[in-house]
């Protein structure tokens, strides 16, 4: 494995944040190969050399992080016994111990991560953590006139439940009539943003995920393909969850 700068190291493998690993660093807290580091530009080797942070070895990260483009038609599943899952648009020697973090509808598009990190996937989808989805969607029907407010004060669903407070924004029409929104959720229920506009006197023609707390979906990911996220991605993911 290539030679990693110190401070990023320890930051995507959860030892805190750039900041806060940089102290730790300073402060002589953290050895490479029982050598005390002072600099966070220092480079190592996660795969060669003994990398301690108060002692403790630093865990040598052999989890897989992925973000994938997903299509419409298969569903938020490591496996099903009728319907095509996410996991079958990987290669079947790269599936095992893969898992999708969170769920998106059959129907809906765009960014979904997959890993098999159950920490990470744990972290990014509790609910006390409040991590950020942004949608865009295509509404026909009418929206009532205070639906962004609605929105904002938390949208009440037609069973009775509750949202959070959420942000809508309308970006405009298309030519067959129907609006285009961009909504952002800070928690994730099922079905959750077809039900506030269905309660709001919309309804959803065609949904998609453009990004979870800080990552957003690469556009130059086609749809069905995946790609590896980068050690910078996967930093901000750890930080995200602190």
């Amino acid at each position: 494995m290539a030679q990693e700068r110190l401070d990023k190291m320890l930051a995507s493998r959860g030892a805190g944040s750039r900041k806060e690993v940089g102290q730790l660093i300073r402060l002589g807290r953290v050895t490479i190969n029982g050598q005390a580091c002072r600099d966070p530009a220092k480079k190592a080797d996660p795969e060669q050399d003994v990398v301690c942070v108060m002692g403790v070895p630093l865990r040598t990260r052999k989890e897989r992080y992925f973000m994938l483009n997903k299509p419409a038609g298969v569903i938020s599943a490591t496996e099903d016994a009728t319907q095509k899952t996410v996991l079958e648009l990987f290669p079947a020697s790269e599936r095992t111990g893969l898992a999708p973090v969170g769920r998106l509808d059959k129907d809906t598009l765009g960014l979904l991560l997959v890993t098999d990190d159950g920490a990470l996937n744990h972290a990014l989808t509790s609910p006390r953590r409040h991590v950020d989805k942004r949608y865009a969607a295509l509404v026909s029907g009418s929206l009532c006139a205070d639906a962004a407010e609605r929105f904002a004060a938390g949208v009440e669903l037609r069973d009775g439940t509750r949202c959070l407070p959420a942000e809508l924004v309308v970006r405009g029409q298309t030519p067959d009539g129907w609006t285009e929104v961009e909504v952002v959720l800070h928690e994730g229920k099922y079905h959750q943003v077809k039900r506030m506009i269905a309660a709001l006197g919309g309804h959803v023609e065609r949904l998609e995920r453009l990004s979870m707390g800080p990552l957003t979906l690469d556009p130059a990911l086609e749809r069905g393909s995946y790609r590896a996220l980068t050690e910078e991605e996967i930093e901000t993911l750890f930080a995200a969850c602190r």
